[in-house]
């Protein structure tokens, strides 16, 4: 038997069913899944600093265990100095296990790290299923050394999964340990 992340195993075990009879689902097969997990990091300072990308490409390359890539403006901003073409942030897309693995150390050990952490909020989703979220310290990782970060910066982290409607997906995220706020 070949190696399954612990999240995976209980998606496939034991959240599937659990949805299938919250939302009574006729097939398993329309039980939402989740598809990606993308992160993503502006650098402003990028415009004037080449190096501040490769900083954050190492960073996420480090945290997830992918290798990221630098993400280019698409148009002149002329108030920002910022040419089309430039690189102005970075990102890495994680599916199948790495995904349920970064997840994994996302809810066990990153978030707990938070400080005042009360569970994050649940109005970033985006109305088809989709839910962002945002980190405002990119330390919270503990691949992450304390000591040879040059700057703290947050990025962001979208959860994609193809559930229909914001409540499925949420009661997806829930299940797979998403720390939500009570309301």
């Amino acid at each position: 038997m070949s190696y399954q992340p612990r999240l995976k195993k209980e998606f496939n075990e034991r959240i599937v069913s659990s949805l299938k009879e919250e939302y009574s689902y006729k097939n398993v097969m329309m039980v939402p899944k989740l598809k990606k997990i993308v992160l993503s990091k502006g650098v402003g300072g990028a415009v004037a600093d080449k190096k501040l990308i490769d900083h954050a490409v190492d960073e996420l390359t480090m945290i997830t265990g992918q290798k990221a890539i630098p993400t280019i403006s698409k148009k002149d901003v002329a108030t920002f100095k910022l040419r089309k073409g430039m690189p102005i942030g970075a990102k890495v897309t994680l599916r199948s296990e790495r995904m349920y693995e970064f997840l994994d150390r996302l809810i066990t050990s990153a978030l707990p790290r938070v400080r005042d952490f009360q569970g994050i909020k649940s109005s970033g989703f985006d109305g088809r299923g989709n839910y962002n979220l945002g980190v405002t310290e990119q330390i919270i990782f503990p691949e992450i050394d304390i000591d040879k970060v040059n700057k703290i910066s947050g990025m962001d982290i979208t959860f994609v999964t193809s559930a229909n409607t914001d409540k499925e997906a949420k009661s997806l995220l829930s299940e797979l340990g998403l720390p939500f706020k009570k309301n």
